[in-house]
């Protein structure tokens, strides 16, 4: 099992989704004093009687105000068993966006549900942009049960929906789990609730702390997009010439094959640095600088890859993207594609479909993708780029589409056929 957890939650508006996590904080005992003071008198300038637990994590001045939560912000906490990094994203629709950063990089996603109005719109759609991300498992919370007088015929109506839903978009049952709890008093959260004793599974906290996360497979291709060229040129270093960056999948070592693209040369790792010293062995997630055999001409925005397992180059790519512009998305859009640390000009050659994730079902040829629309891309890129598959490789095989004149992000895009992945039947 591993000893940290990447989760993130999501939710429509108003489920409770900030007092969820301010109450795993809480209950975790991840609050400092001074702050758990501040929400105490906040609580009681409201008139509340106890605290508003929210208070904790809508940080910003608008997000209070507006009671929604805007922004993503990362929680880190811990347990005994394991320690988490939790992404809180937002749950308002116009925040589709921060909702997709967020879960980008979680190993397991807790929906958020009122059991008063169980599976909604906007649950539908963060299931599929989670399906779509890879996010490999999901965990229902059926919040405000206490509104329902603890009804266990309300939850499970709502636990069969949402797993048939899940299952269409490709979850096996044992990757999924609904949980019925109240975030305002505290039930099933981390605590055991003797008013669910009808409910026989483990509370949140339980499921989250033994739940498997599997590591990444030791056969993954290594990939190391190059972040910055390092050449002290000191006296102490007159020839050192290294490649920082993180290892994005794969492992390397002293020794390893690798070839450095675009440019398609094969070369040697003769060292692999760290701010601590050498290591024999570097893994996923790993900051490094690789030193290699060959004088080769690298820049930013290269890919230091495996001989044997390279990605694919190409000018062309098929993706899922995530349409988060209010300017529709047509055919014959100049746009800006960013991969890794290289970014390329960009023509939309083609929108092969669209993707309805209320209906689970795909539009061929639309006429063009609205904001948080989800649909099927070809692109023409200005220069090749190394690329993988999503499914293999998300951090190269995901990238974000970009305005030219604002630098804004219009898009995350999913190198691949992401809808066959989820289970999506073309009507």
């Amino acid at each position: 099992m591993s000893s940290l957890l990447r989760l993130a939650t999501a939710g429509s508006v108003d489920d409770g989704k900030s007092t969820l996590v301010g109450r795993l904080l809480y209950d975790t005992k991840s609050v400092l004093a001074d702050q758990l003071e501040a929400v105490q008198r906040a609580s009681v300038d409201r008139g509340l009687s106890t605290p508003d637990l929210s208070l904790l994590v809508d940080g910003l001045r608008s997000e209070r105000e507006q009671g929604i939560t805007i922004d993503v912000a990362y929680r880190y906490f811990a347990t005994p068993n394991r320690s988490f990094v939790l992404a809180d994203t937002p749950g308002h629709v116009q925040y589709t966006r921060n909702t997709v950063t967020g879960a980008s990089t979680a190993q397991l996603a807790v929906l958020l549900v009122d059991a008063r109005t169980g599976v909604v719109e906007q649950t539908r759609r963060h299931a599929a942009v989670l399906a779509l991300l890879g996010v490999p498992r999901l965990v229902l919370a059926v919040n405000k049960i206490d509104l329902l007088d603890y009804d266990e015929g309300a939850f499970s109506v709502i636990a069969k929906e949402f797993t048939a839903h899940a299952a269409s978009l490709g979850y096996a049952a044992g990757s999924v789990l609904a949980v019925p709890v109240s975030a305002l008093h505290g039930d099933n959260v981390a605590s055991r609730s003797d008013r669910t004793p009808w409910y026989s599974g483990p509370t949140l906290l339980e499921h989250l702390e033994r739940v498997p996360v599997a590591p990444d497979p030791d056969g993954d291709p290594f990939r190391l997009p190059v972040q910055y060229v390092i050449r002290p040129r000191t006296a102490e270093h007159p020839d050192y010439r290294g490649y920082a960056g993180q290892v994005a999948a794969g492992t390397i070592r002293p020794g390893d094959r690798v070839v450095v693209l675009p440019q398609g040369l094969p070369t040697t790792v003769r060292r692999v640095d760290t701010a601590d010293g050498p290591l024999d062995e570097a893994g996923p997630g790993s900051s490094v600088t690789v030193l290699l055999d060959d004088d080769i001409d690298i820049a930013r925005g290269d890919l230091i890859a495996s001989a044997d397992r390279p990605p694919v180059l190409t000018d062309e790519l098929t993706a899922a993207v995530c349409w988060l512009s209010s300017t529709p998305l047509r055919a014959g859009a100049k746009v800006l594609v960013k991969h890794g640390a290289r970014t390329v000009q960009a023509f939309v050659d083609e929108l092969v479909s669209r993707f309805d994730e209320q209906g689970l079902s795909v539009v061929d040829r639309p006429d063009s993708l609205e904001l948080n629309e989800i649909g099927s891309v070809r692109l023409r890129l200005s220069e090749p780029v190394p690329v993988d598959d999503y499914a293999t490789s998300p951090r190269t095989g995901g990238f974000l589409v970009i305005e030219p004149r604002d630098g804004d992000t219009l898009a995350a895009g999913m190198v691949g056929d992401r809808f066959s992945t989820i289970g999506a039947v073309p009507s």
